[in-house]
């Protein structure tokens, strides 16, 4: 089957340059092709692994992945989605945070054997002299056409620094690099990169009079159209220390039942027909599909020992298993519970509120459970008996929990 198929099929591909030249392409060679990862903080996230599990399915199918880190262009940033200019990093902290994406990638790709190749383009956008690259790349993009660009035009009222308009030119710049280094003729790209993409391809054709193509994912969003990889608290990062295994593995249990059967096929490697019946699965059963998306998924970027982890810990908040190290947990001597402690004292000593009075508000609002009861009463106190094997669990509002243990 053509790669090309499959992530048509599997609901990546949203806009392409030449659809039916790159689907030939696809089939009859080994196709390098790209995608830029600027690096604006250290730690890759949900988003980004859309786009390396594309490069995985391009990967196997016998093409190469150029992971192109952007020591260059993060300098600039790049005005896409933003309403305001992005925060100006330093050298320093572009390269660490590149230096994050470059261990995080290694999981995903093999680039062993020049399977996949790994590049920066501050190799080549930090030395280039201004006015020679004005003569020679500025000269073929036309500002009027720019200006009609979904990614300047957003921001032409609020203002667009001179500084972010290169933006599209140095990433079309990028291209032809790649292009003369290594023949890669496909950049790849979210779908909000549209516009810096076809301005790379149609540069190559006026500077190396030869093809060069572009193809976008779809953005990873829930059937209501928005976002997805935003919690309370921020971004889902692939980083283990900044988003743990056990709650990654809990935000893809979580999500809705409409959505299971797309991040199923976008964000696992399970074949289509399963993914077809386990995202037509009804009522309490969509809960197993659910299950299988998170595992799968919290394999595929934690490993399948994490996973495993987590998987016991979630079912065991069900008391289907026995209990896991990956749920947070706080011990409390048998003593200081002896003549019973109130719930505001367990909830502010859990760290699950960071004051009583923010306690008592959580308490009044029906949002602390334990052992799945909820808890009514802001005088409530936990007692020997409330301890099952030593242990017990507080819920704190949908998703968040947290074992006390008898010390």
């Amino acid at each position: 089957m053509n790669v090309f198929d499959i992530l048509k099929q599997r609901g990546f591909i949203k806009q392409t340059t030449h659809e039916d030249e790159i689907r030939e392409l696809l089939g009859k060679e080994a196709v390098t092709f790209y995608i830029g990862f600027d690096a604006t903080a250290d730690s890759l996230h949900v988003g980004h692994f859309l786009q390396l599990m594309a490069m995985a399915h391009l990967q196997r199918a016998g093409h190469r992945p150029i992971a192109l880190l952007g020591g260059g262009t993060t300098m600039v940033g790049d005005p896409t989605g933003k309403t305001d200019m992005r925060k100006m990093l330093t050298v320093e902290a572009i390269q660490h945070n590149a230096e994050c994406f470059k261990g995080q990638m290694e999981r995903f790709l093999d680039f062993s054997d020049d399977k996949a190749i790994m590049e920066n383009n501050a190799n080549w956008l930090m030395n280039l002299e201004y006015i020679p690259f004005l003569r020679e790349v500025g000269r073929h993009f036309s500002v009027n056409r720019m200006l009609t660009a979904e990614c300047f035009k957003s921001r032409m009222e609020k203002g667009l620094s001179f500084l972010e308009f290169n933006y599209m030119i140095m990433q079309a710049y990028d291209f032809v690099e790649l292009h003369k280094r290594y023949g890669c003729k496909l950049q790849l790209g979210g779908d909000d990169q549209w516009s810096n993409i076809i301005a790379g391809a149609d540069l190559i054709r006026r500077v190396e009079g030869e093809a060069a193509y572009g193809m976008t994912f779809t953005l990873l969003t829930n059937s209501e159209g928005k976002k997805m990889g935003k919690t309370e608290s921020g971004a889902v990062w692939l980083d283990a220390e900044k988003f743990s295994p056990y709650e990654f593995y809990q935000y893809w249990r979580n999500v809705a039942d409409a959505d299971v059967r797309n991040c199923l096929a976008l964000l696992t490697f399970i074949e289509m027909d399963e993914v077809e019946r386990l995202g037509s699965l009804e009522g309490s059963e969509i809960n197993k599909a659910k299950e299988i998306l998170a595992y799968e998924v919290t394999k595929i970027v934690h490993g399948e020992e994490e996973a495993k982890k987590a998987e016991e810990a979630a079912k065991a908040l069900f008391g289907k298993g026995a209990m896991a190290g990956s749920i947070p947990c706080t011990e409390i001597a048998k003593a200081d519970i002896a003549d019973g402690m109130d719930i505001l004292t367990v909830l502010t000593t859990t760290k699950l509120a960071s004051s009583r009075s923010e306690a008592r508000r959580l308490v009044q609002q029906g949002g602390v459970s334990i052992n799945d009861e909820k808890i009514k009463e802001i005088d409530f106190k936990i007692t020997e008996d409330n301890f099952e094997d030593d242990t017990l669990m507080i819920k704190k509002g949908k998703k968040v929990y947290h074992q006390v243990k008898l010390g």
